[in-house]
């Protein structure tokens, strides 16, 4: 029962609920992925609710997604908050939300409640509360966010200014029974317009104004003054959300502390607008006198607050878990980008995930080194990845190679290529994973007549392919599959990266750029004189990085054929391949972030020399691993301008005579030790002693 005081009972109010949207938890997490990170500073934020308009039922305030403040890169995605809405009047908010949910409990809540009701009572003092009635309705949330479990621990507070002595109400009823039948149609009427008048819909503050005539009017409440008039009734009204026929709603707490420190007051009326149907309903609505025992009008200090929302009868905060709600797929990718995003929060604030996730790689075989550089570069947050491939899976392969299992090894074994996608689309579904079954045409494997139209597609599909890609793994294993991607790559300009196993040693390299620009910008090249284009390409041989085969004095020739068992396997130590393909993968992504991308030239001294910008360090061109004594050396090697690979003669006669070119390497075992002038270097060699100087300057790194 309520409390009795002489005249009346002590004003009780029904409190606040709160409800939260999905949509504004998950625009939360991103945005303290992305933007807050470990910043747990106060963020501004917009509620929302509307006048009751259910009988049974009490209107919430709800935070949704657009309730936090809009993000520079999400202005097109996040809708803007609206103005003028009469099912969301807008009221403003703070949220803090802790690091960690030890944080969270340790909160002083005390404090943070005593802080925004001083707000309320600095805005009613200075009367910003007058212009801006909303104001009154300020609102507190303190929440932790545990991204690893997508759950959410949170609790509301409504902070309400205490009157003491408190207010007493005489008299409450329905709004239809203390109006008479002129003055309740004309009040209906006034509040429609002012509910769908763009300009006070979201105004939840207002004066109902009744002249003796019976007509009513709705006035802002800094109107106050021009409303006293002979005859004229006077209301104070709010958009009430609570659906209790005996109670208003707690919006009014603080209504009740601007009029106490307003005007001197001993009464009021009072009326508790409510809806039903989007229309005023004076049967729900309520009207009562209110007595008011004090006056805060000469006392300047903040009264006291209270507001804390309470669950289930307790004062306990709230929390969700949003894991099983997810769209599964939409969790994994979530998951997935999570340690990449905490990256960007101290270590790492430079890495760009949105260049990682559109850049396409091409990974040339998918073998034991595909498979692992496949499986890094999704953990990188890489989405676009082929892989070629024309072997099958045998039963020797799933031990080694991660992406199969036994089952891919039965009746005959599935094509690798297919069989890795299906594998990567099962391990991360949000992978955009192609697999191409296709052969490598190589030098020494020359074609049958039967045979050459189909090395004419292959030569053009793969042409097609390293072009329509980013970065492109040369991870086969054979010498002469390397040449033809080696060449395309050059001709390209694209990322090249090259990965080699012996039994105990590796090789990962990046190559240098091609000798000429790309084929799109030939008409600027063209543009300038002979002599001066001679010269720009001379200046570029000069600094450029080798490819793999620019270490070579002879052409790359058939390595399969007449070989052992032993020589035909790639017979490694099991863990050289994870070393191996991880270390593809980190010089790969170091490219794509250095602003001289494939032109970059390697250090050459120590670490000092490196940009301090470069978060993700140095950019190697070679790096050599060997097991027997776990050792690694960094390598730098020129281009070679006889290389049978990257050379100017050899790239811009791919250019100029294209298929034709290559049909002639693949199947003239010297055609290009010819071409590029290896057979005349060859044989002034061997036509000199040499006397090898084993006393020259080291300086701790190899030009290979």
């Amino acid at each position: 029962m309520a409390a009795k005081r002489e005249n009346g009972s002590i004003l009780q109010f029904a409190p606040f609920q709160s409800s939260v949207d999905e949509g504004f938890w998950h625009r939360l997490s991103s945005l303290k992925l992305n933007k807050f990170r470990i910043d747990d500073s106060p963020i501004p934020i917009t509620g929302f609710y509307a006048p009751c308009s259910h009988s049974q039922v009490s209107n919430h305030l709800t935070l949704v997604a657009e309730s936090l403040p809009a993000d520079e890169d999400e202005q097109s995605s996040v809708p803007a908050i609206a103005s003028g809405n009469r099912n969301r009047c807008s009221v403003p908010g703070i949220l803090y939300n802790t690091n960690t949910l030890e944080d969270f409990r340790a909160l002083d809540k005390k404090s943070l409640l005593k802080q925004e009701a001083k707000k309320i009572w600095e805005d009613i003092q200075s009367g910003r509360a007058m212009e801006d009635s909303a104001l009154l309705s300020r609102f507190l949330v303190i929440s932790f966010a545990d991204l690893k479990k997508w759950s959410f621990h949170y609790w509301f507070a409504f902070p309400a200014l205490v009157l003491d002595p408190p207010a007493t109400m005489v008299e409450l009823k329905a709004a239809s029974q203390w109006f008479t039948l002129d003055e309740a149609e004309s009040v209906s009427k006034a509040c429609n317009e002012w509910r769908s008048s763009n300009s006070t819909a979201g105004v939840p503050f207002f004066l109902v104004s009744i002249a003796s005539d019976s007509r009513a009017s709705i006035r802002h409440l800094k109107d106050w003054e021009a409303c006293q008039g002979d005859g004229q009734k006077l209301l104070f009204g709010f958009y009430d959300p609570c659906h209790l026929p005996s109670n208003p709603g707690w919006p009014l707490r603080n209504l009740l502390a601007l009029i106490c420190s307003s005007w001197n007051l001993k009464s009021v009326d009072l009326f508790c607008y409510r809806e039903s149907r989007g229309f005023a309903d004076l049967g729900l609505s309520l009207v009562g006198k209110v007595l008011l025992h004090g006056s805060t009008r000469d006392h300047k200090d903040l009264p006291n607050a209270v507001g804390w929302e309470l669950n289930k009868d307790r004062a306990v905060p709230r929390s969700i878990t949003l894991a099983k709600s997810m769209d599964p797929t939409r969790l994994a990718i979530s998951a997935a980008d999570l340690n990449l995003k905490l990256m960007r929060w101290r270590a790492l604030p430079s890495l760009d995930l949105d260049k990682l996730a559109s850049t396409k790689c091409l990974l040339l075989g998918a073998g034991t080194l595909g498979c692992e550089v496949a499986r890094r570069l999704m953990a990188w947050g890489v989405r676009k990845i082929t892989l070629l491939d024309n072997g099958k899976v045998a039963m020797s392969n799933p031990l080694r190679q991660s992406l199969y299992t036994f089952d891919d090894c039965l009746n005959g074994g599935k094509y690798k290529a297919l069989a890795a996608v299906t594998s990567l689309q099962r391990i991360f579904p949000a992978v955009e994973a192609e697999g191409v079954v296709m052969a490598i045409p190589m030098p020494g494997h020359p074609a049958t007549s039967q045979e050459v139209d189909g090395v004419i597609d292959d030569c053009t599909r793969l042409h097609n392919l390293i072009d329509s890609h980013d970065a492109v793994f040369l991870l086969t294993d054979t010498r002469e599959s390397r040449w033809l991607p080696s060449l395309l790559c050059a001709n390209a300009n694209k990322i090249t990266i090259t990965a080699a196993l012996g039994f105990d040693s590796f090789l990962v390299m990046r190559h240098g750029p091609g000798p000429l620009p790309n084929a799109s910008k030939a008409d600027a090249a063209n543009a300038l004189s002979d002599e001066m284009e001679s010269l720009a390409l001379s200046n570029r041989e000069q600094q450029r990085l080798g490819c793999y085969f620019c270490n070579d004095v002879v052409q790359p020739t058939d390595s399969t054929s007449n070989r052992t068992l032993d020589q035909q396997c790639t017979v490694t130590r099991p863990g050289l391949a994870s070393n191996a393909s991880s270390l593809a993968v980190e010089l790969c992504v170091n490219m794509l972030h250095h602003p001289d991308g494939i032109e970059q030239l390697p250090f050459y001294r120590t670490f000092a020399c490196v940009d301090s910008e470069l978060a993700l360090g140095i950019l190697p061109h070679q790096i050599r691993g060997y097991l027997f004594d776990f050792s690694q050396m960094k390598l730098v090697g020129r281009s070679f301008d006889r290389c049978t690979a990257c050379s100017l003669t050899v790239v811009k006669e791919y250019r100029e005579r294209g298929l034709e070119f290559l049909l002639q390497a693949i199947n003239h075992p010297t055609y290009l030790a010819d071409l590029t002038g290896l057979t005349e270097l060859t044989k002034s060699a061997n036509s000199f002693d040499i006397d090898w100087d084993d006393d020259g300057d080291d300086d701790g790194f190899a030009d290979i």
